[in-house]
């Protein structure tokens, strides 16, 4: 029996052993992320080798060419910046043993990121949003609080859109201001950015909705235009909006104005003849916050006749009958005088004392 224990105890410590020589030969193999600032001097240790040991590196697969110096199994980059980035392996001589793999990253600390929120779905909730000016080229997380009369709210951060959450109102009409704060963390540092809001001032609208322009038959100067409030508003009735319609004929770069109240159509009376023209919406709760920005644009003519269509007939045009213009008279010529060129010309027998003249002649 005491044999059979000794045999499992010492079948219990080999492997032991043997788990832990696997877990610090694949801890070998696994590279570990470093993350190291812009323009610091990076020092990257081979292991846990000892200080005498010696050993040589590897970047991407070929020899470390970067400004570096070796320290026994440290190896020490200077100012380093977004080149050095890399799989950095270390070998411990003389047989090459792959002691070390590091995956090293270049970044800096994140500043204050910019935050705005904003309530497109009143009175429901509100959503804020952030982002970093300028980059940390190393992953940056987001933590977000939120608090109104001392409270924290529940924050849900949005599935699509990773530096977006939403938050619930607790109530409606509240007096309390709301107090955002949004944390930029990464492996180099941590900044913050906090600011605070009336429910009121928040309150901006989406634009409004398939906005659709037609021109009116037989009227050459009107367009019919009509939208509809948008989806994200959940309570139209009770939270009614108000619109801003602004069009201009694509001539000109003046913009003229129409406040609607609730209506979400409006006939245009004064536009040109035949010109083209751009229409956009806008939207505002009736009481408190900012106007939605512009619709997308629409363009659309006034009416235009057509042109009537001339029907032709085809008819037999009239038989002119006509008749030889008699010959203009002709100077009788002098005596003496040559017709023109030289000719012959006949003269003419119109005196009756010539041609009996000539007959006795012939007699």
């Amino acid at each position: 029996m005491k044999m059979a224990n000794l045999v499992t105890s010492l079948c219990c410590v080999v492997l032991a052993a043997v788990v832990v020589a696997y877990a610090q030969r694949r801890s070998q193999l696994v590279a570990r992320n470093q993350y190291e600032r812009m323009g610091s001097d990076v020092t990257m240790q081979c292991g846990s080798l000892d200080n005498d040991a010696s050993v040589s590196w590897k970047v991407n697969g070929t020899d470390v060419k970067a400004r570096h110096r070796l320290e026994g199994p440290r190896l020490i980059l200077t100012q380093v910046d977004l080149g050095h980035n890399g799989l950095y392996s270390c070998f411990q001589n003389p047989l090459g043993e792959r002691r070390d793999t590091i995956n090293l990253r270049i970044g800096t600390p994140p500043r204050e990121p910019t935050v705005t929120c904003r309530s497109n779905t009143y009175p429901k909730g509100f959503y804020c949003s952030w982002h970093l000016q300028h980059s940390t080229y190393i992953p940056t997380d987001f933590e977000v609080d939120v608090q109104h009369n001392q409270r924290a709210l529940e924050v849900q951060r949005d599935q699509v859109h990773k530096n977006r959450c939403h938050v619930r109102f607790p109530e409606v009409f509240s007096s309390f201001p709301y107090r955002v704060n949004v944390t930029a963390v990464n492996a180099l540092g941590r900044a913050s950015t906090t600011i605070s809001f009336e429910e009121s001032t928040i309150v901006k609208p989406d634009p409004p909705e398939r906005v659709v322009a037609t021109p009116i038959p037989n009227n050459v100067r009107r367009l019919e235009v009509s939208w509809n409030s948008p989806s994200t508003w959940p309570d139209v009735d009770s939270f009614p909006l108000k619109y801003f319609l602004r069009y201009r004929p694509l001539i000109r770069d003046q913009w003229q104005h129409v406040e609607l109240s609730d209506s979400t159509s409006h006939t245009i009376t004064d536009a040109y003849a035949g010109k083209e023209y751009i229409i956009q919406v806008a939207a505002k709760d009736t009481e408190i916050g900012t106007w939605s920005d512009w619709s997308v644009a629409v363009h659309a003519t006034p009416w235009i006749e057509e042109p009537k269509q001339i029907t032709s007939t085809t008819e037999a045009d009239p038989v002119i009958e006509t008749k030889p213009s008699p010959a203009p008279a002709s100077a009788e010529p002098q005596l003496g005088e040559s017709p023109v060129g030289g000719g012959y010309r006949p003269l003419p027998f119109s005196s009756p004392l010539l041609f009996g003249a000539l007959l006795l002649v012939f007699m």
